[in-house]
């Protein structure tokens, strides 16, 4: 469904991700324990088009300002003000006074907040600034509809899914780094989005899509024939090459020392168990439309390598450059055209070395069991993300173990009854189902 190029071979003019047919094995979902006012979501997205000239900087919306990508976003923004420019930020409300910075320096017309409790803080740390403020769920999908050339949801787990349909329902060009959108609400964001509307911002999926981009037409011929496998590559963590039993005594302060990437606390737990690797197996197959059978995982643990893409003649093409998520952030908001100085290059001028690793599924079970998520679809993945969520959590607060966390998250989805999730209600009730289950078994 989500495809690289025409079969020309030329690439086109705003992005090259684009809807096509959709595979009907999930039913339309929504998740993250908020209930949108509408039930269902139209077919189609609304025909808007970009707010701004060719001449003139891409107006830029930040969902999610506050965490590790926002800032991060912000950072290529403001490295190229004469590229991009703020029209609205969005966060949770829990950083009243980073967010308050970012409006005073980047001047948004419009800025949210999901809590509306948060509201009077920012507001005094705004001291009088003119900007629209918006407050709670709904405001921060009016400033992920608000008009701009592209909206960038940074927002962590299936709360970002609101968002992500607000966005496509308006029609702007999504650069999507929340993954959970996908795991959870896949096929209604398959129906919403229109050709060249979604742009993946994960650095994995980033690096295949220019995999299959620079392949040319033979990258998507014939629904990807030339493409032998996927390879998604991860780090291994802070804990690769332990096995079981050492695993079992990780602390939460090891658990948050990633060797590689910065990134917040959820995300960084992921990457420490492999749920992150296992979500983004799901991922590409939404994105890609490449059964689960030809999407390989392999520890590469100096994250230059960042995926790869393996052709039916035996070639490989890899996308390789420092662990920095600029890069793909500044390739999302420029699209089609990349952002000079994004990020540093690889010096080719220095030895490297660069090792991979198969994974160790008895040690870190969470991708075998995302495939066997993705493969049962459904309400599968709702329920193994929304699991998930309460178990990191729990782990954090110490009550539970590392290796309870994915040993739970297995437990709550064996228990569960798959539903097509043909309903945005069915999804919901199954999210629901698998938070409550799970806070019961870690309690």
């Amino acid at each position: 469904m989500w495809r690289l190029l025409g079969h020309s071979g030329v690439a086109p003019a705003r992005a090259p991700w684009r809807a096509g047919e959709r595979d009907g094995k999930n039913g339309g979902v929504q998740s993250g324990g908020v209930r949108p006012g509408a039930t269902s979501a139209p077919e189609t997205a609304a025909a808007d088009g970009p707010v701004t000239g060719s001449s003139g900087p891409r107006a830029v919306v930040v969902l999610g300002s506050t965490g590790s990508i926002g800032t991060q976003a912000l950072d290529v923004v403001a490295r190229n003000r004469d590229r991009f420019r703020v029209a609205a930020l969005a966060a949770g409300g829990g950083r009243p006074e980073l967010l308050a910075r970012q409006v005073a320096e980047f001047r948004p017309e419009a800025v949210a907040v999901a809590d509306p409790a948060a509201v009077p803080a920012l507001r005094e740390a705004l001291a009088g600034r003119a900007v629209k403020i918006l407050a709670g769920p709904d405001g921060v999908a009016e400033a992920a509809a608000w008009p701009c050339d592209v909206v960038l949801n940074g927002v962590t787990g299936a709360l970002g899914l609101t968002s992500t349909l607000a966005a496509l329902r308006a029609g702007r060009v999504l650069a999507l780094a929340n993954k959970e959108s996908l795991i959870v609400g896949g096929p209604l964001v398959k129906r919403l989005a229109r050709p060249g509307q979604l742009i993946p911002v994960d650095s994995e999926h980033s690096a295949l899509a220019q995999c299959l981009w620079a392949a040319g037409p033979y990258g998507e011929a014939a629904g990807h024939r030339a493409v032998r496998r996927l390879v998604v590559t991860a780090s291994g963590g802070p804990f690769r090459g332990r096995n079981r039993a050492e695993l079992s005594t990780v602390t939460p302060e090891q658990a948050l020392a990633h060797p590689t990437w910065s990134m917040g606390p959820t995300i960084t737990i992921n990457s420490a168990t492999l749920v992150n690797k296992g979500l983004e197996v799901i991922e590409a197959h939404l994105l890609f439309d490449i059964e689960y059978g030809r999407i390989s995982v392999v520890v590469h643990p100096q994250s230059v390598i960042h995926s790869m893409v393996e052709f039916t003649d035996g070639s490989t093409i890899a996308q390789a450059s420092p662990p920095d998520m600029r890069l793909p952030i500044a390739l999302a908001l420029g699209w089609p055209e990349r952002v000079p100085e994004a990020a540093p290059a690889v010096d080719w001028t220095r030895a490297h070395t660069w090792t991979f690793h198969p994974l160790d599924d008895e040690a870190f079970p969470a991708v075998a069991l995302a495939r066997a998520v993705g493969e049962a679809g459904g309400t599968a993945p709702a329920v193994y993300n929304a699991a998930n969520e309460v178990c990191v959590a729990a782990f954090l607060k110490g009550a539970l173990p590392f290796t309870g966390i994915v040993d739970t998250v297995a437990r709550v989805v064996g228990e569960h009854e798959v539903l097509p999730a043909s309903s945005i209600e069915e999804v919901l009730d199954a999210d629901a189902w698998a938070r409550a289950r799970a806070g019961e078994l870690t309690r």
